[in-house]
């Protein structure tokens, strides 16, 4: 009778364990669903819109050497938005209730919806007034150059947020710590991309150091903050 029971419970007990592991892997499909997607995006515009060039390439190309810019510029802020919703949303708190309430076909966002239509609406606002700004200071022919800058820079980066994201879903760790790392991670990448818009070489930015400091603080840091007030606090 105890030998009995005792098989039983071991049977229990391997069951459950399966079961759980089923669906930890089930709830981390849609993490690998979205990173292949955007390997293949990647994959894409590399071989088509830029003629079968590697990573290497694109990276090291001249903006007199490149071509389908502007296309290659949605996907990589598509790319980027993506991955950057999937690592960033398990640390947003809440989802407000008047977002919950917008549903669509009787489902409602969850952590990640909504992140990333926040992330996309950023980027896609921000990315109209930095076009305005350039047509109102008119530098608007450095409009291609800014576009050809900020798709290899954030495409850099989305090659670094795609590890990130296998390494938060995949993997065990302390969740305080690591986000507390992804925040230092921030700061560094945000004035880095500052300093790389100020020393690039195809001077994107208007050379007047007025125009320079109204972008960095109207169109960089303010909508920044905006945007961790809208997801954090």
């Amino acid at each position: 009778m105890f030998l009995k029971d005792f098989c039983n419970s071991v049977y229990i007990l391997t069951f459950a364990k399966n079961y759980l592991l089923v669906r930890i892997v089930e709830q981390n499909d849609w993490v690998v669903f979205i990173i292949t997607g955007c390997i293949l995006l990647y994959v894409f515009m590399l071989l088509y819109l830029h003629r079968d060039s590697s990573v290497k390439v694109f990276l090291m190309q001249k903006f007199a050497d490149s071509s389908n810019n502007f296309l290659s510029w949605v996907i990589v802020g598509l790319v980027f938005i993506l991955l950057l919703a999937v690592v960033i949303s398990q640390a947003v708190p809440i989802v407000p209730q008047k977002v919950r309430d917008i549903q669509l076909f009787g489902y409602e966002l969850n952590k990640f919806g909504f992140t990333f239509l926040a992330l996309l609406s950023f980027y896609g606002l921000k990315s109209l007034l930095s076009y305005l700004f350039y047509a109102g200071t008119g530098t608007l022919k450095s409009w291609s150059y800014f576009q050809f800058t900020a798709s290899k820079f954030y495409f850099t980066v989305s090659l670094l947020l795609m590890l990130l994201c296998f390494y938060q879903y995949f993997y065990e760790f302390d969740v305080l710590k690591l986000f507390d790392f992804y925040f230092i991670g921030f700061i560094v990448l945000f004035l880095f991309k500052i300093m790389v818009y100020l020393l690039s070489p195809q001077h994107i930015l208007p050379h007047q150091w007025y125009y320079k400091f109204l972008y960095i603080c109207t169109l960089q840091i303010a909508p920044t903050i905006a945007l961790w007030k809208l997801l954090f606090l």
